[in-house]
């Protein structure tokens, strides 16, 4: 299974959400090599005093990542988003992803993210200027409305293929739910039959069965994975398998796991510097060892640790406990 953007063809219908502070560069690179399709930069302001920041600069580094390059941009200035586009085209962007979706309070409060869908006419404003200010496809991410009584994404989504936006993606919710109670696929499903421009699900997908089932009653072109992938980075590999196959695959084991999850820490240490990496990837460890027999015991002793190998040796530590543990059961 596939799916196209523009002239870009991706390997599988498989996206990873871009979501502030965990889709870094290392993020990335981990999804796509265990099963992703396609992965989204984190959202990268607008406003041209914003790029030279060491945030910024981190977030728009792509080196060594497979083609093509995806940034997404925020804002709510037409020409301030317009002139991010060129900007982050010039640093090597091949699709520009639009966000109108975020729902935190810092970024509404800006009238930027989900918040832009209160003024259809900004919308359209942001869409044109952006879509004229490079020859890269550009994709717009939204959710379903502003609130309960304000669900508009219909007129936002024929706004966005009027504007010539190439791609829609779709959280099932509004900006009020956040992330609480259940998303919407019937709305999704009827923006497919509404567009001509491929739609890609997102929200609450968080295994093989619920993606099959979230593709079969949608029909869109693509499913978006957020959440689920912080603490099972590996699901892209069970959904791809269960689409192709319809039978599900095995977890991986301790000993695979203790590799994927070495090798980020890694790249971590060497993207962010010993310092910030160390607390970076923190919460990748506690995401992916939370809830596994034992980790209370040592939570504390490995999120405190103060160097990259103390680190690393109470990780490696927990896994051989983990690993004998699995042993002494099965014999």
């Amino acid at each position: 299974m596939s799916f196209s953007i523009g002239p870009y063809q991706f390997s599988n219908p498989l996206v990873l959400a871009p979501m502030a502070g965990v889709t870094d560069r290392p993020f990335r690179q981990l999804c796509r090599s265990l099963g992703a399709g396609m992965t989204v930069s984190e959202m990268v302001g607008s406003r041209p005093e914003l790029r030279h920041t060491r945030k910024s600069r981190l977030r728009l580094d792509h080196q060594g990542e497979p083609e093509p390059i995806i940034v997404q941009i925020a804002g709510a200035d037409p020409y301030w988003m317009a002139e991010a586009a060129r900007f982050n085209v010039d640093q090597g962007a091949q699709i520009i992803d639009i966000n109108m979706g975020c729902p935190a309070k810092k970024v509404c409060k800006l009238a930027a993210g989900s918040a832009l869908m209160q003024d259809e006419k900004k919308v359209a404003a942001i869409l044109q200027a952006v879509v004229a200010a490079v020859a890269v496809p550009v994709t717009l991410k939204t959710r379903t409305g502003w609130s309960r009584e304000h669900k508009n994404v219909h007129n936002i989504a024929a706004i966005a293929q009027d504007c010539g936006i190439q791609a829609l993606t779709v959280h099932g919710r509004t900006r009020e739910e956040k992330f609480y109670g259940q998303a919407e696929y019937r709305t999704i499903q009827s923006l497919k039959q509404q567009l001509s421009i491929p739609v890609i699900a997102n929200g609450d997908i968080d295994d093989e069965k619920k993606a099959k089932k979230v593709m079969d009653f949608t029909k869109a072109d693509a499913i978006m994975i957020g959440r689920a992938a912080q603490t099972r980075p590996w699901i892209f590999q069970l959904i791809n398998h269960y689409l192709e196959t319809e039978n599900l695959m095995d977890e991986p084991g301790i000993i695979t796991r203790k590799k994927w999850l070495q090798q980020h820490l890694l790249h971590l240490y060497e993207f962010y510097g010993e310092y910030q990496g160390l607390r970076i990837a923190r919460k990748h460890i506690n995401w992916q060892l939370d809830g596994e027999p034992g980790y209370a015991q040592v939570k504390s002793s490995l999120l405190t640790a103060l160097t990259v190998d103390d680190q690393m040796r109470l990780m490696n530590q927990f896994f051989e406990q983990l690993q004998d543990a699995n042993y002494a059961t099965a014999c």
